[in-house]
């Protein structure tokens, strides 16, 4: 480990155990309480205890398992929420549809940088298409990026044993939530991700994150 990321974990280890005034630590299932504020993670803490989690002292194996995901635990400054934002690629790149479909098969699902910034993932679905919807990967419990488990048909997050279903659905706590989505659409040949503010399918009930 760098000084520069020892030092960076020591100053935030107080930061992100620190009372949050719109964050909770208890999980309440409860739909008011979710539009109040009270489980939408915290991005700051998010980030920090990320980082903690992937550097200090977890096992090689979870180690192994979340360094893929490291690249998205800090927001591109630059990503929006407005009328529609590029996925772009770890490095920042635009990504095409014509690119991705040409790079992946039917039945991958990547992390992108999506709106806000937010890890997402991308699906090739059957007939070699890209799903009309991204699943935001930020676990809706304390904010860890969940991986995709394709053995297990499961995003399982692997901070507190949350599970989802394939379409982001939660199936299993400690999350009180589901992911949540946004739309993919096609801007000129870019893929392109728009809010999702209408009901949501897997519930049937307003979306939490709007």
């Amino acid at each position: 480990m760098s000084t520069t990321v020892a030092l960076a974990l020591l100053v935030g280890c107080a930061s992100a155990f620190a009372p949050v005034p719109h964050a909770s630590l208890r999980v309440a299932p409860t739909r008011a309480l979710v539009e109040e504020g009270a489980f939408v993670p915290d991005m700051e803490r998010r980030n920090i205890m990320n980082l903690i989690l992937l550097f200090g002292g977890v096992g090689p194996a979870v180690t192994g398992l979340a360094v893929p995901y490291i690249l998205f635990f800090i927001p591109n400054t630059g990503g929006g929420g407005g009328s529609g934002t590029p996925a772009l690629t770890k490095a920042g790149d635009a990504i095409t549809f014509e690119g991705w479909l040409g790079a992946h098969n039917v039945g991958d699902r990547e992390l992108v940088q999506g709106l806000k910034g937010d890890a997402t993932y991308l699906i090739v679905d059957d007939g070699k298409v890209v799903r009309d919807y991204g699943i935001n990967a930020v676990c809706t419990h304390l904010g860890c990026v969940v991986p995709w488990n394709k053995a297990a048909n499961k995003y399982l997050c692997p901070c507190h044993g949350s599970q989802y279903d394939q379409t982001g659905k939660v199936v299993r706590g400690p999350a009180p939530l589901s992911l949540a989505l946004a739309h993919v659409t096609d801007d000129a040949g870019k893929v392109i991700f728009t809010p999702w503010t209408e009901q949501d399918f897997r519930t049937g009930l307003k979306p939490w994150w709007n």
